[in-house]
């Protein structure tokens, strides 16, 4: 069995799962990763790499879905492998949580699917830790259930992650109080999703959009409320990521990011 979330948490300050949104290719996969264990390190971030091996719940048909399953898992697994970092994917179906298990440290359950029971059980009895975003239409505190399955299944090695809840047809708001409140209910590290969170789905063309110049601000309240752990999706070149480009964060801007938020953190925890 995995103890992976209780060691991220074992680490001063906030834990970081962070990457991009799916594997592109291994080139990319592995230069991201590279650059955010370079910036993580020297700040004293404990940090597991993201990325998605296949992209299922995209709007439109002829979106981008990924490279190929296997392919995407082992390109994950050789980051995770060179980096010496836990590395966390998304799963959608019951049968996809052994074939992922297989190659990644951590599973995690789409905000869309958090109510699925059977893909919950199936993710909880592969013995790895997972990360269960909470729905978009989910009070903070419905949350424990979810938990429950995998605890259901002798798995302890879960956390939950806030993605923002729906706004009207097009918006999501992060509603703050959620977070002390998820931790209390589920008694589990919580993250907060910073780009997801300003995702603007739903949009007239099917493609959709963010404002990704609020990923800090999104950051800065959490790290003040007490998050455990942050999720980013990062990219060199967002305009050219090949899904959810609207709302990831240039590479670029991570390390100065990070570094606020660290100081941030410590000036929160003195008192």
């Amino acid at each position: 069995m995995t103890d992976i979330f209780n060691h991220l948490c074992g680490q001063p300050g906030f834990f970081l799962l962070a990457g991009p949104c799916v594997i592109e290719g291994e080139e990319m996969a592995y230069s991201i990763g590279r650059k955010i264990k370079s910036i993580c390190d020297p700040l004293g971030i404990a940090f597991a790499f993201k990325g998605s091996y296949r992209k299922a719940n995209r709007s439109r048909l002829d979106s981008f879905q990924g490279i190929g399953d296997i392919e995407a898992l082992q390109i994950l697994a050789g980051v995770g492998r060179e980096l010496g970092v836990p590395v966390v994917t998304d799963i959608h179906e019951p049968e996809e949580a052994a074939m992922a298990a297989d190659f990644v440290d951590i599973l995690q359950i789409p905000a869309f699917l958090c109510r699925q029971t059977d893909l919950l059980l199936a993710a909880g009895r592969t013995g790895k830790a997972v990360n269960i975003k909470k729905g978009q239409f989910l009070a903070p505190e419905s949350m424990k259930f979810a938990v429950d399955k995998i605890r259901s299944c002798g798995n302890n090695d879960v956390a939950v992650t806030d993605r923002g809840t729906t706004f009207g047809y097009g918006d999501l708001i992060v509603d703050f109080r959620g977070i002390p409140e998820m931790q209390q209910a589920c008694k589990t590290p919580v993250i907060v999703d910073c780009t997801h969170s300003l995702q603007q789905p739903n949009t007239a063309g099917g493609v959709t959009g963010g404002k990704p110049e609020l990923i800090e601000t999104i950051a800065r309240a959490a790290v003040a409320v007490g998050a455990d752990g942050l999720f980013l999706e990062t990219h060199h070149d967002p305009a050219k990521a090949k899904s959810d480009g609207a709302n990831m964060l240039r590479l670029d801007l991570l390390e100065p990011l990070l570094t606020r938020l660290t100081a941030i953190r410590k000036t929160i925890d003195q008192f």
